[in-house]
């Protein structure tokens, strides 16, 4: 059942008229007031240089506090970084891992969540990847896998590829019970879903912002629970790392007491604003009624493409594993072209050589899920 009216209303979006954007899981769209809030700091920055950058800068840990807030957490577990997968590097370069240690991740992740663990083979860190989607990283299929040698375990939230979303609460409780930390990319499910960090029990939540946070391209956040923050060493230090970051020739100084060492210099001060406005918005129309609606629209759009003979490549069994994102083949028909045919109607997805994927957002209608099915050949 759908609400009558979406979360997210139209007119907070500048959308082009007629254009039907489903495909958050590639980029998002910037919401009018993050739009504006961005414009404003250009024209700023434009005429009056530092005198305009500054009040942005001196908001950075307001900034962290709205992303903490965000996910359950405080301004002093969060930093603010370039992407996912720096998220994921600071823990891999900082965790201290050697030979003989054992990583578990899944073997369809996206590269930002793999690149960072796999470079560690070289220090001899066993690289364990679960045979997903065949094998998904259910509790049981980790249960099985985790061993004494496992000090950390990988996964993201929602499958970038078809929408799977996995139990972080289990999964992290599996990952507890046999000593390893449990990490997650969150890129794919956040600002669609609410996720508590507190509630999952996760040890770091780590994405980027353009996707579903509907934020900046080139800017991420890491957060990092007190245990994991403790542990990890600075491997990438800046300038802006230290307990005092204007007393520039004191290098023997400590690192900053909180997460912001991790960002080591300048941080993208723009993309930090773009992302908490954004967040401020999504909090304010309620991240869980987003997430039903989301649920609503693609489950709408999966009954239409059964009925239409296409064949459903994401997992719709349990409601539970259901995400934003859908991806369908129909045999016969090439994706490319089929991609091409939407996009030709003014309906933007993410098209592949495995099939389509549409990932609607919080002020997508019925009406639009409709015109895609009518698109469809």
């Amino acid at each position: 059942m759908i609400a009558s009216a979406a979360p997210i209303a139209r007119d907070a979006l500048a959308l082009a008229p007629g254009l039907i954007y489903v495909n958050h899981a590639a980029v998002g769209v910037l919401p009018c007031a993050t739009r504006d809030a961005l414009h404003a700091m250009i024209d700023d920055h434009a005429s009056r240089g530092v005198l305009g950058v500054w009040p942005r800068e001196a908001a950075l840990p307001a900034y962290r506090r709205r992303v903490g807030a965000f996910v359950g957490g405080r301004a002093d577990e969060v930093a603010l970084l370039r992407n996912t997968g720096d998220g994921a590097t600071v823990i891999a370069q900082g965790l201290g891992l050697a030979a003989g240690d054992e990583i578990i991740s899944g073997a369809n992740e996206f590269g930002a969540n793999v690149y960072p663990w796999l470079v560690l083979r070289e220090r001899g860190v066993h690289v364990r990847l679960l045979d997903a989607p065949r094998e998904r990283m259910t509790p049981d299929a980790l249960r099985a896998a985790i061993g004494p040698a496992t000090k950390l375990v990988s996964v993201s939230w929602v499958s970038f590829d078809d929408g799977y979303r996995h139990d972080l609460s289990a999964l992290a409780e599996v990952a507890h019970a046999a000593g390893a930390w449990f990490v997650v990319d969150a890129i794919q499910g956040l600002g669609a879903f609410p996720l508590d960090v507190a509630s999952t029990g996760v040890d770091a939540l780590y994405a980027g912002g353009a996707k579903w946070l509907m934020a900046l391209q080139g800017v991420s956040f890491l957060w990092l629970r007190e245990g994991l923050l403790d542990r990890l060493a600075l491997a990438l230090p800046g300038w802006r790392s230290v307990a005092d970051i204007w007393n520039f020739l004191d290098y023997g100084q400590p690192p900053a007491p909180n997460a912001s060492r991790f960002e080591g210099g300048t941080p993208n001060v723009i993309g930090a604003l773009s992302l908490a406005t954004s967040m401020d918005l999504l909090a304010a129309a309620g991240v869980d009624r987003i997430g039903e609606h989301v649920v609503a629209l693609t489950d709408r759009l999966c009954d239409g493409l059964a009925a239409r003979g296409y064949v459903l490549d994401s997992d719709r069994s349990r409601a539970e594993v259901k995400s934003g994102i859908v991806r369908f083949h129909r045999d016969g028909l090439d994706p490319i072209a089929l991609g091409k045919r939407l996009g030709q109607a003014n309906i933007c997805v993410t098209y592949r050589a495995n099939g389509i994927r549409v990932s609607p957002h919080g002020y997508n209608t019925p009406d639009e899920i409709d015109a895609i099915l009518e698109a469809l050949p």
